[in-house]
């Protein structure tokens, strides 16, 4: 079986402020240990080389945490050290995840000359209270403000994270937010519902949320905006204009592989004889530092046949095209007669269609995405 696409996860697991929304493996700052966490990360990829040996990394991510409290310096110390270990691709795709908040923003132009060639950054509302019922350490201002430092800096590719469904928001403050976002021209949007997540804040402390038929609404006249602007939806909460998918999280969604270093970063690498693991490094950022290498990783399991369905599928039907039964096979070392009968009677309900050797899901089986998938989760 022919390995997938390779990427690569790099976890910087601090904040200056955790949110109250945040299920993330995230800390507060308290002093940055830059180099000495950097060395770590080296550390600990040096240990996954065996594992990447003859393969290109197609992609790089840099997800926090906030990576932006990282100085460029760091970010391009981090990035050569990389480069120097692993083969990447020659166009490379390489996003950091970015706070909007000033000092962060300054150091955008470093950033890009560092090798970033992708930002994201994580507005999630241009309305200042709803920036404080989310906790965010940035204001409007700011938000509008990264998003101009970015394009100067020269990012030509750049998404911005915004949610709704925020604690009291209405349509029209929603809609407001998305105009806004609009006026910035991002070539990527993650559009997505604010979540209640168990260990968090908001879930001991529930916040007020629109109700169903508000969040319905506010779903379907941003859709109809969104796409009024020109971008495509590819993905549940994924809005891009031509040719600005995120490749890293695309490869996740067709059940690519990709090595991870950092605290409690998670990684799925397919081995030459077509095993597939999962395994997860050390949460506490502390602990993660003081390992040795090949002691990083904990939770490491072997993926059995109702796992590989499993996460296929609930992976690959959020994306709006789907997937085709062969990239099923390719990915999975399984026949299509796997996804039986649950594939067969989701068709007959109308929530998942066949066409030629493609599924995805209907748009009524999008409403009900989860309760699709949950099909096919082993018991």
């Amino acid at each position: 079986m022919a390995l997938p696409p390779l990427g690569l996860y790099i976890h910087l697991p601090w904040c200056e402020r955790k949110c109250p929304y945040c299920d993330f493996n995230s800390h507060e700052i308290g002093d940055l240990p830059e180099d000495a966490y950097i060395d770590t990360l080296l550390r600990d990829l040096e240990g996954e080389l065996p594992l990447a040996r003859g393969r290109t990394v197609e992609t790089l991510f840099i997800g926090g945490g906030t990576p932006s409290l990282f100085s460029a310096g760091a970010i391009r110390r981090l990035l050569r050290e990389v480069g120097n270990l692993v083969d990447p691709s020659a166009d490379l795709e390489a996003t950091m995840e970015a706070n909007p908040g000033s000092a962060e923003a300054e150091k955008f132009l470093g950033f890009r000359e560092a090798g970033i060639n992708r930002l994201s950054v994580g507005v999630q509302s241009f309305s200042d209270p709803q920036l404080q019922a989310l906790g965010r350490v940035h204001d409007s201002r700011q938000a509008g403000a990264a998003l101009g430092f970015a394009r100067a800096a020269g990012f030509e590719s750049f998404n911005i994270d915004l949610m709704h469904g925020l604690p009291a928001q209405t349509e029209a403050r929603a809609l407001d937010d998305l105009h806004t976002a609009l006026g910035h021209k991002p070539t990527h949007l993650s559009w997505y519902q604010l979540t209640i997540e168990p260990n968090t804040v908001f879930y001991k402390r529930p916040p007020i949320l629109p109700l169903e038929d508000e969040l319905a609404d506010i779903q379907a006249t941003g859709e109809q905006l969104l796409t009024a602007a020109g971008y495509r939806q590819y993905e549940v909460s994924a809005w891009c204009l031509p040719g600005y998918e995120c490749r890293h999280n695309r490869n996740y969604w067709e059940f690519g592989d990709y090595l991870a270093i950092g605290a409690g970063a998670h990684a799925k690498m397919t081995a030459p004889d077509g095993s597939i693991t999962r395994y997860a490094k050390r949460r506490q950022p502390l602990d993660y530092m003081a390992s040795e290498r090949h002691h990083f990783k904990i939770d490491s399991r072997e993926l059995d046949e109702g796992d590989l369905v499993g996460e296929f599928m609930l992976n690959a039907l959020r994306l709006n095209d789907g997937f085709q039964l062969g990239l099923f096979t390719a990915r999975t070392g399984l026949e299509p007669t796997a996804l039986e009968p649950q594939l067969g009677q989701l068709c007959e309900q109308g929530l998942l269609v066949r066409q030629e050797r493609g599924v995805s899901a209907t748009t009524r089986g999008r409403r009900f995405l989860d309760s699709v998938v949950a099909e096919f989760l082993p018991d």
